[in-house]
């Protein structure tokens, strides 16, 4: 199947360039294509794409302010692909342990002419960047515990992590480690999508 586009919706509040509204389209051909021999997801409909990945990722866009994100469990580029094409003076890295996974965030960036996005292919918490970041941002882990115990100790003093999610997780918040709290929280609303999504930011406490 060939994807429907006709541009992002207008219930994001998004104001693309016609650059962005063809870049957006070309990644999704190209995670269609890819994903029909490398399995980097299991959604294939492309009319599921678009809201399940897609209208996810960007409902994020006016949060991710930081001069430079790390996106952990990028996976096929989610959500750090659509951010690095909303937000082109922003630098981003995309960190994933699967090889097929990152091969394609590589060719993406490659292929979309995105020069803000470095790619790493390692475990989270066996890495040792040269800087940390002033943001993290995952939609892939189980738990914010586990979220704010591998990404934490690359993250800026003064940053905050973004954790994305679906219902409200009081009981993920509750058992926070020691030492971290939550700052705010963003319901989301994704056109196409009928579910609850929120986004999590996380900081140290004092």
């Amino acid at each position: 199947m060939a994807i429907s586009w006709s541009g992002v919706p207008a219930e994001l509040g998004l104001v693309l360039n016609t650059q962005q509204d063809q870049q957006l389209q070309q990644y999704v051909e190209l995670l269609l294509r890819w994903n029909k021999v490398y399995n980097l997801t299991a959604v294939r409909d492309p009319e599921q794409i678009l809201p399940l990945h897609l209208w996810d990722s960007l409902s994020v866009v006016p949060f991710i302010e930081a001069e430079s994100c790390l996106d952990v469990g990028s996976g096929a580029g989610l959500p750090g692909i659509p951010l690095a094409i909303m937000r082109p003076t922003q630098q981003f890295t995309l960190l994933d342990t699967n090889g097929k996974k990152t091969r394609f965030i590589q060719q993406a960036a490659l292929e979309l002419s995105l020069t803000n996005i470095q790619v790493v292919q390692v475990r989270v918490e066996q890495w040792q960047p040269k800087q940390k970041f002033a943001a993290i941002i995952s939609r892939a882990f189980a738990s914010l515990a586990d979220f704010v115990t591998v990404s934490g100790q690359h993250l800026q003093a003064a940053g905050r992590l973004y954790a994305m999610k679906g219902r409200y997780p009081d009981t993920e918040i509750a058992e926070l480690p020691r030492g971290w709290s939550l700052a705010s929280s963003h319901p989301l609303s994704v056109p196409g999508l009928n579910a609850e999504r929120h986004l999590l930011e996380l900081t140290r406490t004092a």
